[in-house]
């Protein structure tokens, strides 16, 4: 009976990247995605491709909650913001890769495009086999199931946060372009660079972000202080677009800039106040939650913005923010929201050859026990 009953337990049935480890699930991913879009290159029935497209975005998908637990299994706390922060710069850096490769790729036939994204994946597969490895886990008794996270509202206030910050992100990302083509008289091509900058933009914010964080000790005081300045940015931007004045252009291109800022301290909170033996189930729940949003924002503004114009649009979502501000579970004093390091016998590695992974594995497994035991930690 108590065999029976301990293998119902939730934490017997990790994540993917939780139970067979970050490399295997990166490479599987990548590999899988760039078979899928090898295939979907030579496909022509639009129902066949759609599948092929959403079957590969699928298996890329399994990068986000795997490279993201990988670099919270590397890094010691003081540098997991920075190293966090460059991750994240992939995203709006991967764009702006599109953005000038596929236009004159498509030129040639959208089979060619295709097989070139099946390409880049494939090659990444290649790197993660080569290049990636595992860190240790720590090392716990098979009998002794590991207590979920959230059993406290510390998860899910940052999830809830993540997702609201996720609503002024695809507005802008979304309607910028048309924006300034129909209410400035912008050139498409003028306005795709300045969406271009705003990405390089963007991938510098989060990595500065992440700097900040590991400076101050804390990831969610600069979560917070991000969200406000995104609300103000978002007012300055309505005043503008109201007043048909150039100071909307130069709001609008600072809203696309610190609307993406906030993603890095999100994650690397997630994970670090997850710990290693749920970071991978709570990234995905923290990436499940912010595509659900993402995609819900484009049809919800267009419907605003077509019966109501650009500024109205624009001050609906102002409060946004705000609330994603008060749903972050902050203290304001340094290192609040980042579990403190157990003693040195308190864990004991998987591999206690690996000196760089004892030292950054016991610096993230205090999480499980703080984040399920402590529920102080999770007050404003």
């Amino acid at each position: 009976m108590t065999r029976r009953v301990r293998d119902r337990d939730p934490a017997k049935k990790p994540a993917a990247a939780d139970r067979r480890g970050e490399r295997l699930v990166l490479a599987l991913g990548l590999g899988l995605a760039g078979l899928v879009l090898g295939v979907a290159s030579t496909v022509s029935d639009p129902l066949a491709l759609g599948a092929s497209l959403v079957l590969a975005g699928a298996a890329g998908g399994s990068v986000h909650a795997s490279s993201g637990r990988l670099i919270l299994g590397w890094f010691a706390v003081h540098e997991r913001g920075l190293a966090m922060g460059a991750r994240q710069t992939a995203q709006p850096l991967g764009v702006a890769v599109a953005a000038v490769a596929l236009p004159p790729l498509a030129g040639s036939g959208r089979g060619v495009a295709l097989a070139f994204l099946a390409g880049l994946c494939v090659l990444a597969a290649i790197v993660a086999v080569v290049a990636t490895r595992d860190p240790a886990r720590p090392a716990r008794r098979p009998d002794a199931p590991v207590a979920s996270p959230y059993r406290t509202p510390l998860l899910w206030r940052i999830h809830l946060a993540s997702a609201l910050l996720v609503v002024p992100q695809f507005t802008v990302a979304t309607f910028a372009v048309v924006y300034l083509v129909d209410t400035h008289g912008w050139s498409a091509a003028g306005a795709g660079r300045l969406l271009a900058i705003a990405q390089v933009g963007g991938a510098a914010a989060r990595l500065a972000g992440g700097i900040w964080s590991d400076r101050v000790g804390s990831r969610l005081i600069p979560m917070r202080i991000l969200a406000c300045a995104t609300a103000v940015i978002l007012a300055v931007l309505v005043l503008g677009t109201a007043t048909s004045t150039p100071l909307a252009i130069g709001a609008l291109l600072l809203a696309a800039v610190l609307s993406v800022s906030t993603n890095g301290l999100a994650f690397t909170a997630v994970a670090e106040n997850a710990g290693p033996h749920w970071a991978g189930r709570a990234l995905g729940i923290q990436n499940t939650g912010q595509n659900a949003v993402g995609a819900a924002t484009p049809p919800v503004l267009a419907v605003l913005i077509d019966a109501h114009g650009y500024p109205a649009a624009f001050a609906a979502i102002i409060a946004v923010p705000l609330l994603a501000a008060a749903a972050v579970p902050a203290r304001w004093r340094q290192g609040a929201d980042i579990p403190a390091a157990p003693p040195p016998a308190a864990v004991a590695p998987t591999t206690p050859d690996r000196t760089t992974s004892d030292r950054t594995t016991s610096d993230w497994t205090t999480s499980d026990r703080t984040t399920s035991a402590s529920p102080t930690q999770t007050r404003s």
